[in-house]
């Protein structure tokens, strides 16, 4: 009896929301493929621990689910030297999106590599920055893996997260409380909360602040303030009222206070080809930014974050 040929692997970056959920069963249909996920723990606590993430995948079709806690190579190697370098986009917005998907995408190689992948996916829509942040790390580390950017994909017909979600009811796709009403993407770690989609996407409508989930608003904030003083070293933060503290430890803290007290709640609008509004702090807590939205083309067309 002829052995059974092994289908082809796929190592997709996976973090459990609606659009990576739905990818794994539309690879399978599409590439006839195994599908290996790979998560990244930055700290985004978008599930109560790795295992429930884990399971997740499995039952959404993944064969294996690989969750790796990288919090710390995160603060250490991404995050702190680009606060020492004062790095912002547009003097506002804190990279937070952005310095971490090369480290996921470093991961993502290492275990297509591994497990002896010919491909590798993402989740990143073709019209941001996250493509190619994914994808110029990818050809970096790896050039011979092949690149499934299903949303760049002529085989993918979804035009909206409406699309997605009705994908994920027919497929028996669990959301984790995304839904037609609770519609909006976040991207989460430890240094920012990011939020898109939804009435956020028409910059007339007013929002309720619903999607907050790790700092207050304004008026809820108490009115007797907290005396924080951070102390450095070679740039870096490593103290919270003299009290010595990990990168980790140190950031979890800050992210408590800072949002128990509001901070992180700057609003802006760029004129370029997607309206965004960010909220961002200039301190060390939690950032959330960029909700974008088509809008008219601008006289110099740029490229958001």
């Amino acid at each position: 009896m002829a052995k059974k040929e092994s289908k082809k692997k796929v190592v997709l970056a996976y973090s459990g929301g609606l659009d990576t959920s739905i990818i794994i069963p539309w690879l399978k249909e599409n590439y006839d493929c195994e599908v290996i996920a790979f998560a990244a723990d930055l700290g985004q606590n978008d599930f109560p621990d790795a295992k429930a993430l884990e399971d997740k995948a499995l039952k959404t079709g993944a064969s294996k689910c690989y969750v790796l806690d990288l919090k710390k190579e995160f603060l250490e190697d991404y995050v702190w030297p680009t606060v020492r370098a004062g790095a912002k986009y547009e003097n506002t917005y804190l990279l937070g999106t952005s310095f971490a998907r090369p480290l996921i995408a470093k991961y993502q190689v290492k275990i297509a590599e591994k497990e002896g992948a010919y491909a590798v996916a993402h989740g990143a829509t073709g019209k941001g920055n996250d493509q190619v942040r994914f994808e110029l790390t990818y050809a970096a580390l790896n050039p011979k893996l092949q690149i499934i950017a299903p949303w760049k994909d002529p085989k993918w017909h979804f035009h909206s997260r409406e699309d997605a979600i009705d994908y994920a009811a027919a497929h028996k796709i669990p959301l984790n409380g995304i839904s037609k009403k609770k519609i909006y993407s976040e991207d989460g770690n430890l240094w920012h909360l990011s939020h898109e989609g939804g009435v956020l996407e028409f910059p007339e409508q007013e929002h309720k602040y619903e999607f907050l989930k790790h700092t207050a608003t304004y008026e809820k904030a108490p009115n007797k303030a907290d005396h924080v003083t951070i102390g450095f070293e070679k740039g870096n933060p490593v103290s919270i009222n003299g009290k010595k503290m990990g990168a980790v430890e140190l950031l979890e803290f800050l992210n408590k206070i800072g949002g128990k007290n509001a901070c992180a709640s700057a609003s802006r609008a760029a004129a370029c080809t997607k309206l965004r509004v960010a909220r961002s702090c200039t301190r060390l807590t939690n950032a959330c930014s960029s909700s974008c939205s088509t809008r008219k083309p601008c006289s110099k067309p740029r490229r958001c974050p």
